[in-house]
């Protein structure tokens, strides 16, 4: 079968090219669709409840071209659940709806919705904020219990998506918490760790916590985000509501999408209703590029069909302003730019990148993968850049292993290239960038420097097992220098949630150690510890007055590589440990001298000019300035950055 769905007339056969698979509810009457072309039998079964019980309708379906299997169902049938069993080889195996938009409690049946009751007052006069350029985005990375889960967070709905909608909380020294901290710090997106239905975590159970990386369902929110899992209807309403409040506060939403595998594979819904068909094979075993198990057939017209049906349902159902895509390089760079595609159609502002790598071997040519060795063949996508990752903090898979900002001076070329965002410029040996021997970007708006997302340690965890000798001192230097660096570089900025205080994840177990994957730990691990605010205060402040700096400063936004290879000259350094460029200011904007010392003595730079005012050092950060330098030489001090403006 394998080899008749890999060849083109197996594919074009059975293509289905319709906007109405699912459910399609009225108020008289509900018509259920379904792709099974291999099936010799499909049932719809109809419940009264989400999570318990019989049957109480059971209905035939009637086969149709291209493999689809329909029924009409005559009658109101809002709130009820429904599921299919569908008939293959002999086999018989009930199944949820791949394009349910809804389900009861752990994703076990599917719901039939009036969408339209689900929208709160307004929302289909949402207006999104202003968003001009990709390169405008500061994109902060959050998983939703995170946020509110430890007790000095004065949220309310813990855990909850509404947890998120809560303003002007405080902890117990005062200092804002939640979406009021987010707002104070000057972030233009959260990026929401998954938010679609997911396997690992029992909806009834709130002490169980996963990041959400296994899904279940792909079109329904998670039930456990939501204050009751049992009525489908709830999740739908409430993660609208967010939504809704996030864009009147002034920020934009972006998903984190997990479509290259599934939590379950031969007992996957895809898998019930229409067997290997989904997911690559090699030989008779499924090929596993995710490392979780099983890895997507995107290439495959269905498979891409479902990826780019999907996107478009959460672009325009709940108005999402930007979908992050796990191991994109798993997926076929075809269906990733037909995803582009559809959503220059709804708004070009939606913004789209993934991680361009795979979690292992795929059967997938490595020439038709979406990665990041692939970017010149995907306009508008962009996608994570470990080189600059890696180069700042060393690699996140040797814990002890220091980069350029934590005394490995040997990595100064990969921050460079990190500082141009990846992209072609004459002053970077890419002979000697970590990952990348030539520039994977086409245009800055492809690359997203980062130095700390959900995997891996946090950064304060890194710089802890890294430089055990420094004072904490020395660390919190080390943290505002690599923040300092992610701000000041072309491309997109991203952090994760809480870097900005210092965010640690201790071990529970082990004192002294941290949890560097803290995918399934406990809350105390996982949670943003608001009660510890007020001691890295200085730190929050510090991020806070960088990025109001970037948004003040087009120059660190410029909008192609060959602006970035005009406007910015590496200075001469006779120290490894320093960096040091400048930005030619334009018509619109000053002109920047930029200088990062990672060494530990106080350096002595030559500018190219006199009489600078400096914006940013190793203590401060903002748009008032700090002093003036009237000569040609700068003193930097040890570990920090120095940002000098040409008024």
């Amino acid at each position: 079968m394998d080899e008749f769905w890999n060849s083109i007339d197996g594919e074009k056969q059975y293509y289905y090219d319709g906007n109405d698979l699912g459910c399609t509810y009225t108020n008289r009457s509900t018509k259920l669709k379904v792709w099974a072309p291999t099936a010799s039998m499909v049932v719809v079964n109809l419940y009264q409840n989400g999570n318990a019980g019989k049957p109480y309708i059971t209905e035939i379906m009637k086969k149709e071209e291209s493999g689809i299997w329909s029924v009409c169902l005559l009658g109101d049938l809002e709130g009820v659940y429904y599921t299919y069993l569908v008939t293959v080889d002999g086999q018989t195996k009930e199944a949820v709806d791949p394009y349910a938009r809804t389900t009861g409690l752990n994703g076990k049946r599917a719901m039939i919705l009036d969408l339209e009751k689900t929208n709160p007052t307004g929302f289909l006069e949402d207006t999104k904020p202003k968003f001009d350029s990709f390169l405008d985005a500061v994109i902060y990375e959050l998983h939703i219990r995170d946020l509110s889960m430890e007790s000095d967070s004065g949220i309310k709905e813990k855990g909850k998506l509404l947890g998120l909608t809560e303003l002007n909380t405080r902890n117990s020294d005062g200092l804002t918490t939640g979406l009021s901290h987010i707002l104070d710090l000057g972030v233009t997106h959260i990026h929401l760790l998954p938010c679609f239905d997911y396997a690992s975590v029992d909806e009834e159970n709130s002490s169980i916590f996963n990041w959400g990386y296994d899904p279940e369902n792909y079109n329904v929110v998670e039930g456990s985000y939501s204050t009751n899992p049992y009525d489908g209807a709830v999740r739908v309403k409430e993660f609208k509501t967010l939504v809704q409040s996030l864009h009147e506060n002034g920020l934009r939403v972006i998903m984190d999408v997990v479509y290259n595998h599934t939590m379950k594979t031969e007992e996957s819904n895809f898998n019930k209703i229409v067997p290997d068909y989904y997911y690559r094979k090699v030989g008779d075993k499924f090929s596993d590029a995710s490392a979780c198990g099983n890895e997507t057939a995107s290439e495959r017209l269905m498979v891409r069909k479902f990826i780019v049906d999907s996107i478009i349902y959460w672009a325009k159902e709940y108005h999402i302003d930007g979908f992050r895509f796990d191991l994109m390089g798993i997926h076929d760079i075809e269906t990733m730019n037909e995803v582009r595609k559809v959503l220059d159609q709804i708004d070009p502002s939606i913004i789209l990148y993934g991680e361009g790598w795979v979690g292992g071997d795929s059967p997938l040519p490595a020439g038709q993968r979406a990665m990041k060795a692939n970017m010149s063949m995907l306009p508008g996508i962009a996608a994570f850049s470990d080189d600059f990752r890696d180069g700042l903090k060393g690699s996140v898979f040797l814990a002890e292993e220091k980069g350029f900002a934590t005394g490995d001076s040997d990595k100064k070329e990969s921050v460079k290239f990190g500082v141009v965002a990846s992209t072609l410029h004459p002053q970077i040996d890419y002979k000697k960038v970590n990952y990348s021997d030539s520039p994977w970007a086409l245009e800055p708006a492809q690359c997203i420097n980062y130095v700390s997302a959900h995997d891996n340690y946090t950064l304060w965890d890194k710089i802890a097992c890294s430089c055990k000798e420094d004072t904490y001192e020395i660390r919190v230097k080390k943290n505002k220098l690599c923040a300092a660096i992610v701000f000041t570089s072309q491309g997109i900025p991203f952090l994760q949630a809480g870097e900005e205080m210092l965010r640690n994840k201790p071990s529970s177990e082990i004192a002294g150690e941290f949890v560097e994957n803290s995918y399934n730990s406990s809350d105390s691990v996982n949670c943003i510890k608001w009660s510890n605010k007020a001691n890295v205060i200085d730190v929050v402040s510090y991020y806070e007055g960088l990025i109001r700096f970037r948004k003040e400063h087009k120059a660190l936004r410029m909008q192609s590589a060959k602006e970035i290879s005009k406007r910015l000259t590496f200075l001469p350094e006779e120290r490894e440990d320093v960096i040091s460029y400048l930005i030619q200011g334009d018509l619109v904007d000053k002109t920047l001298c930029v200088i990062y010392n990672s060494s530990e003595e106080k350096v002595t730079i030559r500018l190219p000019e006199s009489d600078w005012t400096v914006y940013i050092d190793g203590n401060n950060s903002g748009v008032e300035p700090l002093y003036e330098v009237k000569g040609t030489t700068v003193e930097v001090e040890p570990i920090s950055c120095m940002v000098l403006v040409k008024d």
